[in-house]
């Protein structure tokens, strides 16, 4: 069988021929102050007013993500930037948004969550993201012990 040539690709279990299928709207709201929005934020059909409008798709990774906002947030890109994802969605019982973080990038540091695609974080169309962008001197501050790892972030009381 000379001259036969067996080629495998590997296929993400969620990817999506983007060229045949259609992208949708995802709202993204982003906060500098390294906290997420508050949940009364999006309350009464309110948002809050920084939001970006990404068209993408199931199979977008939370890395994909992050280049696309520090492409319009410059202060994003300095290596050590953390990036905190999280849902928002509507309660089904209650007339209030509810938070789900999905996970933690950070600008020029690879991460067990930046291969992580909206689809497998299970994501419903319709849903808002919200991002808490932390520069680096706030949340690593050069105290002793201190660890970047996804395991010790602490989300904010509400």
């Amino acid at each position: 069988m000379a001259g036969v040539e067996l080629i495998i690709e590997e296929k993400k279990d969620d990817a999506v021929d983007r060229q045949k299928v259609c992208p949708f709207l995802l709202r993204v709201f982003v906060s500098s102050t390294g906290h997420h929005h508050k949940p009364s934020e999006y309350s009464k059909g309110n948002t809050p007013q920084n939001e970006l409008q990404i068209y993408t798709w199931r199979d977008a990774t939370l890395h994909e993500l992050t280049q696309l906002v520090k492409e319009v947030n410059p202060e994003a890109r300095r290596k050590g930037t953390k990036f905190s994802f999280a849902f928002v969605f509507p309660d089904i019982r209650q007339p209030v948004y509810r938070f789900r973080e999905v996970g933690i990038t950070t600008t020029g540091v690879k991460g067990p969550d930046d291969l992580k695609t909206l689809g497998q974080l299970r994501i419903n169309v319709g849903d808002y993201m919200d991002i808490a962008i932390t520069p680096p001197e706030t949340w690593n501050s050069g105290r002793k012990g201190y660890s970047n790892n996804y395991g010790n972030h602490r989300s904010r009381p509400y």
